[in-house]
Formats: structure tokens, sequence, C-alpha cells
């Protein structure tokens, strides 16, 4: 029998599909078949699996090679399908034993002199493959830190193919030092006692980073824009061990996991340039489909500085994804969905030359031009704006101050402590956080006082709001409530809440 069958794992978006690896050698004129919707990565894997057999001593069968991945319906792409068609290619020759490859998965790039390279996506892989019944992996030695996540799963790290060729034949291979799981909480290179003055700045994090709310701070050059929005990660609650690997599996797909440790629990934050492309941002791509910057930041912050200065509709492509917390990409192989549950935090000068304070002192533009360069930011995607802050100019007062500003430990402690109370409040109905408070929820049991929705309402009367500036102010209101230890959002609240999505000054 010249038949042999292994594993790999196809992935589309972050949903993985167990493909059958199947090499069968028969007779007639010597050739290679690949089968199965391969895309150009994984077509030109016969040349990497035939250079890779030769090199490590063994012999490449000179007969007809037929090798299918299956389901044969679904689009595959990469080359981490190189081991398992190696592997299943030795088999078939009857220089592996068929049966011991029947259950493992394998993963991994091959080098021409037979060295397994690392690929992307083997943490989303490796969940797949558990849910399908497989319980041994081979992975890449260069991806064990990240495979190691998956517990439940035997996870062999290999560094070359003869390793490999080794362990199946007889079992043996070289010891590896299991890697201690330290979960990474904190990091003490940013801290929100950096932060000189801006009082109601550093009030709007802590209520972002309470409710999930998207903030917009407006304010000239050098006036701690950028610090405060660098620092809002580090007063947020760590992540889960199940969002953790959430974020973790999406860093895989796209490659970004030297930037960010697979044992992090840390808020991340994704900082694109303004240059930066729709694509880029919301995720695509012509061959491979991989996350962008709003998928990147799931669960975190994505930060975009001197927002006005992004191309026409990068920013408003962000508008879907902040409603739904997920992003779908359409492509002629289907549909992708990735997770973008992030907390935008926007910053912008208040005129071209950046000196406008609103008494106009030194700045060069005309009222024209100031109306032109905020005008950048459509007004559909400022409505889905919650806080909207103006940052003034640091004052010789506050700089001159020996004593620090509030540190990051003490404003995360409250941010704890209110997030605790919402998840209290919101136990058995679906969400957690103040910003997730469906509409319906919000005309009824989430309603603040009487006094708080009168004067709500006498503002949509007016058009000062709209229907979704309404619910946006009672959501925030709740996490003004959470923080002062109020049951129900009182008028106090909702007019902070009100006044901080107020007009900024330009």
């Amino acid at each position: 029998m010249t038949l042999a069958l292994t594993h790999s794992v196809a992935l589309l978006g972050l949903e993985g599909y167990l493909v059958n690896v199947e090499v069968d050698i028969a007779d007639g004129l010597p050739g290679y078949a690949l089968l199965g919707l391969p895309d150009a990565a994984l077509s030109e894997s016969r040349d990497r699996v035939r250079s890779a057999i030769v090199n490590c001593g063994e012999v490449w069968p000179n007969r007809k090679v037929t090798v299918s991945l299956s389901p044969a319906w679904l689009p595959k792409s990469g080359s981490s399908f190189d081991l398992a068609i190696c592997i299943a290619l030795l088999a078939a020759h009857e220089t592996v034993p068929r049966e011991k490859i029947a259950e493992i998965l394998f993963l991994g790039e091959l080098s021409l002199d037979g060295r397994i390279r690392s690929v992307r996506g083997v943490l989303p892989a490796l969940m797949a493959a558990y849910k399908a019944g497989v319980r041994t992996a081979v992975v890449p030695s260069a991806n064990y830190e990240e495979a190691q996540l998956m517990q439940s799963m035997n996870i062999v790290p290999m560094e070359h193919l003869k390793q490999v060729l080794r362990w199946l034949r007889i079992g043996e291979r070289e010891v590896v030092q299991e890697i201690d799981l330290q979960w990474e909480q904190t990091d003490t290179r940013l801290d929100f006692a950096d932060v000189a003055g801006q009082a109601a700045a550093r009030q709007a994090a802590e209520i972002a980073a309470i409710g999930g709310h998207h903030i917009l701070l407006i304010g000239p050059p050098g006036a701690g824009k950028t610090m405060i929005a660098e620092r809002i990660p580090t007063i947020m609650p760590a992540l889960s061990i199940e969002q953790a690997l959430e974020v973790t599996a999406v860093h895989s797909i796209a490659g970004t996991l030297a930037q960010r440790s697979p044992l992090s629990l840390l808020a991340p934050i994704v900082s694109p340039h303004h240059t930066t492309t729709r694509i880029a941002m919301v995720g695509g791509g012509s061959h491979a489909i991989k996350p962008g910057a709003c998928s990147l930041a799931h669960y975190g912050v994505l930060f975009i500085d001197e927002a006005p200065e992004c191309g026409p509709g990068v920013l408003d492509s962000l508008r879907q994804p902040l409603e739904s917390g997920t992003i779908t990409i359409a492509r002629s192989v289907g549909n992708l969905t990735f997770p973008a549950q992030f907390l935008l935090v926007l910053a912008a000068n208040p005129c071209p030359c950046g000196k406008f304070t609103g008494r106009g002192r030194n700045c060069t533009c005309t009222s024209q031009q100031v109306r032109r360069y905020l005008g950048k930011l459509s007004g559909p995607l400022m409505d889905r704006i919650d806080l909207r802050v103006q940052v003034e100019p640091v004052g010789r007062v506050d700089m001159a101050r020996n004593e620090l500003g509030e540190s990051s430990e003490i404003i995360r402690q409250r941010v704890i402590a209110a997030r605790k109370v919402a998840e209290k409040r919101f136990a058995g109905l679906g969400w957690s956080l103040n910003s997730q408070i469906p509409a319906r929820a919000l005309r009824s049991t989430f309603q603040p006082e009487k006094a708080a929705m009168n004067f709500l309402h006498d503002e949509l009367d007016r058009e000062h709001i709209t229907a979704r500036g309404l619910h946006k102010i009672i959501r925030t209101s709740w996490s003004f409530a959470d923080l002062h230890g109020h049951s129900i959002p009182t008028i106090e609240d909702v007019e902070a809440a009100h006044a901080m999505r107020g007009k900024v000054e330009a």
C-alpha cells in the first residue's frame, strides 16, 4: 500500500479547519500533483519538500506522487503545510510508520536543508485541531511558547526534519524544557504620574477605561495628548485568560507576536501612522487576508494621532466595527470576520498650525482653515465618539510642581472597582461594559433618574444631540455613577457626561 494520511490546519480568519493530508505514490511517469485549492506559496511546497528530503539523506520517490488536501472545496494558503506533506510522503514511501502519523497534527515550513521554520497562526490552528479531536501536534520550536498555551494538547516542538523522523521511527527526541507560563500583568515603563496637570483629560481617560468609551483629545502640540493616550492601557484591568488567548490568536495570524508576548495579559495598544491605508486599518489583502489595526487592538486601545491628517475614508472605515465590535472582510474566497472590540482614542491639533487655543494667540490660521481642518473628522464618526476633551497647554505652575500626580496603579484600582460594579449589574445579560448596553435596555431598565432624562429630552428637542448621542450620554453617565458610587445615574452624572461629549473649543 502506497497511501498515507496525516493532518494539518487551514485558517480562514480566526476560524480553523482540520485538513487531511493524503499522499499516494503510484506507478507511472514521475511527477507531482497537488490537489485541494492551494495558493502560490503552497504550490511551491513541492520544491521545498523535495530539497529538504534529499538534503536529510532520505530518498525522493521517482514515481507519480499525488498530494490531496481535503476538504477539496476549502482554499488553502501558506507554507505551514510543508511538514505535513513531507511526513505523509515519506510514510507513503514506507520509510516512516503510517500508523504513528494518522492522529498527529504537523505544522511548519521547511527550509531547503530540512530546518523547520516558524509559521503564523499556530494558536488558532491548535484550537481548531483540538476541537476536531487531535491531541498531539508537532510545531516549530520557534512557536513553542505560543503553542504551549494549549495545555490540553501534547505539544512536540522540533527544529529539524531529522529530529521529527528519528522521533517517529524510534521514539527518541531531544528533551525540551517546558516554558514556565508566567502571565505578564504589569508594565512599569509608562505611568500616569508622568503627566503634568491635565485634570480634565486624566478624568476622561479614567471614564473611558471604566466603560470602554471612545475619546477625542484636541489640543496644541506638546500639551500631552500622546502621553495620555499611551497610558490608557496601564489603567485598564488585566485581560482574562480567555481574552488573552483571543488577542494572541489575532496577533499570531498577523505575525506580530514579536511585538507582543503570547503570555501578556496587558491590554494591547496599536498606533498606526496617519498615512495608513483603509486595508491596513480594517484588514484584508490580495493573497492572505490578515487582520488590520482595529483587530490587533482587540480588547485594547486603537490610538490614532494626527487624526485629521488621515486619508479620505480611513477613519470612516472604523464606523462599522465601532458599532458591532467585529469587522467582516468580503473577498472571492468568502467572508472572513475578525474581532474588533477596541477603545478608540483620537488625537488632533486644533488647527493646521496647531497654535489655536480659542483665544487665537500666535495662530496664523484663518477661521475657515480651522473649520475645514476639524471638518476632516466626519459627523457620523464624531457622533460615535463618547468623550471630546480639550487639552490645554501645560502651565508653568503644573510643570514646576515637585509632587507627581496619581499613578496608573491608583487609577487602575478605581477602574477595576467600578468595572466590578458594572459586571455585577449586568450579570447574565450578555455584556459587561457600560458602552455595550443595548439601546432597548437604555430606554427601559437602565434609565437615569427622571430629572436627568428630562434634561436629555430637552437637549434632543433642541437638536443639540442626536438619538445616538442621547444613548452615548446615558452609557457614559453609568460610568460616572459607578465611579462615584451611585446606584443610578443622577442629574450630576448625566450633566458631566453631556459636558464631556460637548463641542470642543474650535
